[in-house]
């Protein structure tokens, strides 16, 4: 089983792939970091499902880098890539912002997960509310897993 998991932010990056062993031991997990890595990663290579966050760079960060210009819904541009290409892969969204701004009005979670059932239907799992403090993002994450791959 073969993973593509899609976040900037170290820390919760390190909790996502902590979760994930616990989750699916020995699954193999491939990283990126921004919008144009993910789309590179998901055009080049085969996965079982892909955890994406919505708030990323355009391209990596690295030393002397600053990862191209921020994207407030960089995520929803890979999601848009993958229908482009007709990429099959399951995708869950996990943010940890819990509302996000869109011409000058607050979209909140339900509000982005149903946008994106109904703009991604074939490809669209779940989102998830990533809050460190909490164990319940885990436990989202975890059901939605195994809902997943009970189907297959």
């Amino acid at each position: 089983m073969k993973l593509l998991l899609v976040e900037d932010d170290d820390p919760k990056r390190r909790n996502i792939l902590a979760a994930l062993e616990k989750i699916l031991p020995g699954v193999s997990i491939v990283e990126a970091r921004s919008v144009n890595a993910a789309i590179y990663r998901l055009r080049n290579s085969s996965f079982d499902l892909a955890l994406l966050d919505i708030s990323l760079p355009s391209f990596d960060v690295g030393p002397g880098e600053p990862g191209g210009r921020p994207q407030g819904f960089g995520g929803i541009e890979v999601l848009r890539s993958m229908d482009r290409y007709t990429l099959e892969v399951p995708v869950i969204v996990i943010t940890a912002y819990e509302a996000f701004p869109s011409a000058g009005k607050q979209i909140d979670l339900n509000t982005l997960s149903a946008d994106l059932l109904k703009a991604h239907p074939r490809i669209f799992r779940g989102l998830i509310f990533y809050n460190s403090v909490f164990t319940t993002w885990s436990d989202a994450l975890r059901k939605i897993i195994l809902k997943e791959f009970e189907q297959k």
